[in-house]
Protein backbone atom coordinates (compact mmCIF):
# COMPACT_ATOMS: atom_id res chain seq x y z
CA UNK A 1 0.00 0.00 0.00
CA UNK A 2 1.46 3.34 -0.86
CA UNK A 3 0.49 6.74 0.53
CA UNK A 4 1.07 10.28 -1.71
CA UNK A 5 1.69 13.30 -0.61
CA UNK A 6 0.60 15.72 -1.90
CA UNK A 7 -3.09 14.90 -2.48
CA UNK A 8 -3.61 11.00 -4.37
CA UNK A 9 -3.32 11.16 -7.81
CA UNK A 10 0.42 10.92 -9.44
CA UNK A 11 0.94 13.58 -11.93
CA UNK A 12 2.12 12.55 -15.10
CA UNK A 13 5.03 14.47 -16.19
CA UNK A 14 5.84 15.15 -20.48
CA UNK A 15 8.58 13.45 -21.64
CA UNK A 16 11.06 15.40 -23.56
CA UNK A 17 13.16 13.74 -26.61
CA UNK A 18 16.12 13.34 -26.52
CA UNK A 19 16.28 13.52 -23.15
CA UNK A 20 19.31 11.71 -20.41
CA UNK A 21 19.00 10.07 -17.90
CA UNK A 22 21.58 9.92 -14.86
CA UNK A 23 21.64 7.77 -11.94
CA UNK A 24 22.98 8.24 -8.45
CA UNK A 25 23.84 6.35 -6.25
CA UNK A 26 24.23 6.36 -2.59
CA UNK A 27 26.80 6.86 0.51
CA UNK A 28 29.19 3.62 0.66
CA UNK A 29 27.68 2.08 -2.89
CA UNK A 30 28.42 2.08 -6.50
CA UNK A 31 26.72 2.31 -9.80
CA UNK A 32 26.16 -1.57 -9.69
CA UNK A 33 24.03 -1.48 -6.71
CA UNK A 34 21.13 -3.66 -7.12
CA UNK A 35 18.35 -0.56 -7.76
CA UNK A 36 21.28 1.32 -10.42
CA UNK A 37 21.33 -2.04 -12.31
CA UNK A 38 17.07 -2.71 -11.83
CA UNK A 39 16.85 0.63 -13.38
CA UNK A 40 19.36 0.40 -16.46
CA UNK A 41 17.91 -3.01 -17.38
CA UNK A 42 14.18 -1.46 -17.20
CA UNK A 43 15.38 1.92 -18.96
CA UNK A 44 16.75 -0.39 -22.03
CA UNK A 45 14.18 -2.46 -22.82
CA UNK A 46 12.59 0.85 -23.76
CA UNK A 47 15.83 1.77 -25.78
CA UNK A 48 16.91 4.48 -23.25
CA UNK A 49 20.75 4.37 -21.46
CA UNK A 50 20.92 4.81 -17.73
CA UNK A 51 24.70 6.35 -17.17
CA UNK A 52 25.80 5.67 -13.53
CA UNK A 53 29.39 7.55 -12.70
CA UNK A 54 31.15 6.34 -9.68
CA UNK A 55 30.73 8.69 -7.49
CA UNK A 56 33.33 7.02 -5.02
CA UNK A 57 36.50 8.37 -7.40
CA UNK A 58 39.07 9.53 -7.42
CA UNK A 59 38.45 8.40 -3.89
CA UNK A 60 36.83 7.16 -1.32
CA UNK A 61 38.23 8.20 1.79
CA UNK A 62 38.68 11.89 0.65
CA UNK A 63 35.29 11.86 -0.63
CA UNK A 64 33.08 14.82 -0.48
CA UNK A 65 29.30 16.50 -1.74
CA UNK A 66 31.88 18.62 -4.04
CA UNK A 67 34.04 16.07 -5.03
CA UNK A 68 30.71 13.65 -5.84
CA UNK A 69 28.84 17.10 -7.50
CA UNK A 70 32.37 17.83 -9.67
CA UNK A 71 31.97 13.95 -10.94
CA UNK A 72 28.40 14.63 -12.08
CA UNK A 73 29.41 17.65 -13.71
CA UNK A 74 31.99 15.83 -15.38
CA UNK A 75 29.91 12.81 -16.28
CA UNK A 76 27.15 15.51 -17.88
CA UNK A 77 29.89 16.81 -20.32
CA UNK A 78 29.09 20.33 -22.19
CA UNK A 79 26.02 18.13 -23.54
CA UNK A 80 22.89 20.86 -23.50
CA UNK A 81 20.50 18.03 -23.80
CA UNK A 82 18.13 17.75 -20.48
CA UNK A 83 19.02 15.04 -18.52
CA UNK A 84 16.92 12.94 -15.91
CA UNK A 85 18.51 12.74 -12.63
CA UNK A 86 17.49 9.25 -10.30
CA UNK A 87 18.79 9.50 -6.99
CA UNK A 88 19.37 7.07 -4.03
CA UNK A 89 19.99 8.00 -0.42
CA UNK A 90 23.22 10.29 -0.85
CA UNK A 91 22.55 10.25 -4.25
CA UNK A 92 18.93 11.69 -4.16
CA UNK A 93 20.76 14.56 -1.83
CA UNK A 94 23.07 15.20 -4.66
CA UNK A 95 20.11 15.24 -7.32
CA UNK A 96 18.79 18.69 -5.80
CA UNK A 97 22.11 20.12 -4.99
CA UNK A 98 22.97 19.05 -9.09
CA UNK A 99 19.45 21.00 -9.86
CA UNK A 100 20.23 23.97 -7.81
CA UNK A 101 23.17 24.47 -10.24
CA UNK A 102 22.45 23.42 -13.41
CA UNK A 103 19.60 24.45 -15.40
CA UNK A 104 20.01 21.43 -17.60
CA UNK A 105 18.31 18.89 -14.93
CA UNK A 106 14.79 19.16 -15.51
CA UNK A 107 13.32 16.50 -13.70
CA UNK A 108 14.29 14.92 -9.84
CA UNK A 109 13.66 11.20 -9.12
CA UNK A 110 14.68 10.63 -5.52
CA UNK A 111 14.79 7.38 -3.94
CA UNK A 112 15.31 8.11 -0.07
CA UNK A 113 16.84 11.16 -0.60
CA UNK A 114 19.79 12.13 2.52
CA UNK A 115 17.65 15.16 3.24
CA UNK A 116 19.01 17.14 6.84
CA UNK A 117 22.13 15.19 6.20
CA UNK A 118 24.09 17.55 8.43
CA UNK A 119 21.70 17.38 11.39
CA UNK A 120 20.35 13.50 11.42
CA UNK A 121 22.77 11.20 9.34
CA UNK A 122 25.69 11.23 12.06
CA UNK A 123 23.37 11.71 14.72
CA UNK A 124 21.78 8.35 13.64
CA UNK A 125 25.44 6.94 13.14
CA UNK A 126 25.99 8.11 16.82
CA UNK A 127 29.95 9.11 16.31
CA UNK A 128 29.92 12.41 15.09
CA UNK A 129 32.33 13.30 18.07
CA UNK A 130 34.63 10.35 17.31
CA UNK A 131 34.36 10.71 13.39
CA UNK A 132 35.93 14.52 14.17
CA UNK A 133 38.56 13.42 17.09
CA UNK A 134 39.82 10.81 14.86
CA UNK A 135 39.66 12.32 11.42
CA UNK A 136 37.72 9.51 10.19
CA UNK A 137 35.10 7.35 10.57
CA UNK A 138 35.22 3.27 9.33
CA UNK A 139 31.67 2.19 7.45
CA UNK A 140 30.81 -0.90 5.46
CA UNK A 141 31.57 -0.44 1.98
CA UNK A 142 28.99 -2.42 -0.17
CA UNK A 143 30.30 -1.87 -3.62
CA UNK A 144 33.85 -2.73 -2.48
CA UNK A 145 32.92 -5.31 0.49
CA UNK A 146 34.95 -4.17 2.95
CA UNK A 147 35.30 -1.65 5.77
CA UNK A 148 36.97 1.70 4.36
CA UNK A 149 37.40 5.04 6.09
CA UNK A 150 35.53 8.61 4.85
CA UNK A 151 37.25 11.14 5.96
CA UNK A 152 36.23 14.33 8.45
CA UNK A 153 36.41 16.38 5.75
CA UNK A 154 33.06 14.85 4.39
CA UNK A 155 31.18 16.72 7.51
CA UNK A 156 32.72 19.75 7.02
CA UNK A 157 32.34 20.05 3.37
CA UNK A 158 28.66 19.00 3.51
CA UNK A 159 28.29 22.59 5.58
CA UNK A 160 28.10 24.39 2.56
CA UNK A 161 25.00 22.73 0.87
CA UNK A 162 21.70 22.91 1.63
CA UNK A 163 18.82 20.85 -0.49
CA UNK A 164 16.15 23.79 0.63
CA UNK A 165 18.68 26.30 -0.87
CA UNK A 166 16.26 24.85 -4.29
CA UNK A 167 14.36 27.73 -5.26
CA UNK A 168 13.14 26.61 -9.06
CA UNK A 169 10.53 24.85 -9.97
CA UNK A 170 11.07 21.20 -11.92
CA UNK A 171 9.23 17.76 -11.86
CA UNK A 172 10.18 15.87 -8.50
CA UNK A 173 9.14 12.51 -7.55
CA UNK A 174 10.20 11.27 -4.11
CA UNK A 175 9.77 7.54 -3.10
CA UNK A 176 10.51 6.55 0.62
CA UNK A 177 9.71 4.02 2.45
CA UNK A 178 7.80 3.92 5.70
CA UNK A 179 10.13 1.60 7.98
CA UNK A 180 13.31 3.25 6.72
CA UNK A 181 15.97 3.25 9.41
CA UNK A 182 18.39 5.82 7.95
CA UNK A 183 16.35 8.60 7.19
CA UNK A 184 12.58 9.22 8.50
CA UNK A 185 10.30 9.26 5.98
CA UNK A 186 8.87 12.31 7.39
CA UNK A 187 12.21 14.52 6.29
CA UNK A 188 10.85 13.89 2.51
CA UNK A 189 7.10 14.65 3.39
CA UNK A 190 8.01 18.39 4.96
CA UNK A 191 10.08 19.11 1.64
CA UNK A 192 7.14 18.41 -0.29
CA UNK A 193 4.57 20.31 1.46
CA UNK A 194 7.63 23.42 0.71
CA UNK A 195 7.20 22.53 -2.74
CA UNK A 196 4.07 22.12 -4.68
CA UNK A 197 5.96 20.62 -7.66
CA UNK A 198 7.17 17.75 -5.44
CA UNK A 199 4.95 14.61 -5.55
CA UNK A 200 5.81 11.86 -2.23
CA UNK A 201 4.76 8.19 -2.30
CA UNK A 202 5.91 6.66 0.54
CA UNK A 203 6.10 2.86 0.48
CA UNK A 204 5.78 -0.23 3.44
CA UNK A 205 9.88 -0.66 2.64
CA UNK A 206 12.93 0.35 4.69
CA UNK A 207 16.19 2.57 3.28
CA UNK A 208 17.16 0.15 0.85
CA UNK A 209 13.55 -0.18 -1.10
CA UNK A 210 15.06 -3.48 -2.86
CA UNK A 211 12.05 -5.03 -2.18
CA UNK A 212 9.52 -2.38 -3.98
CA UNK A 213 11.90 -2.08 -6.94
CA UNK A 214 8.58 -3.05 -9.35
CA UNK A 215 6.52 -0.56 -7.51
CA UNK A 216 9.33 2.28 -8.15
CA UNK A 217 9.45 1.21 -12.00
CA UNK A 218 5.83 1.62 -12.24
CA UNK A 219 5.93 5.00 -10.45
CA UNK A 220 9.04 6.29 -11.97
CA UNK A 221 7.87 5.44 -15.75
CA UNK A 222 4.20 6.70 -15.66
CA UNK A 223 5.24 10.05 -13.87
CA UNK A 224 8.28 10.05 -16.77
CA UNK A 225 5.68 9.76 -19.15
CA UNK A 226 7.45 6.30 -20.95
CA UNK A 227 4.43 4.25 -20.97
Amino acid sequence: MARNYPGFSLQKTVMIKPMRYLYLHGLASGPNSGKGRYFTAQLNTLGLELVSPDLNLPNFRTMTLSSQLARIHETLGDDPQPVTLLGSSMGGLLAVLSAIVDPRVCRLFLMAPAFNFLQDWPTRMGALELWRDKGYLEMAHYAYNKVMALDYAMIEDARHYNEHSLVRALPILIVHGLEDEVVDAQVSVAFAKQRPYVQVTLLHSDHRLTDVQGQMWNLFSHWAGLH
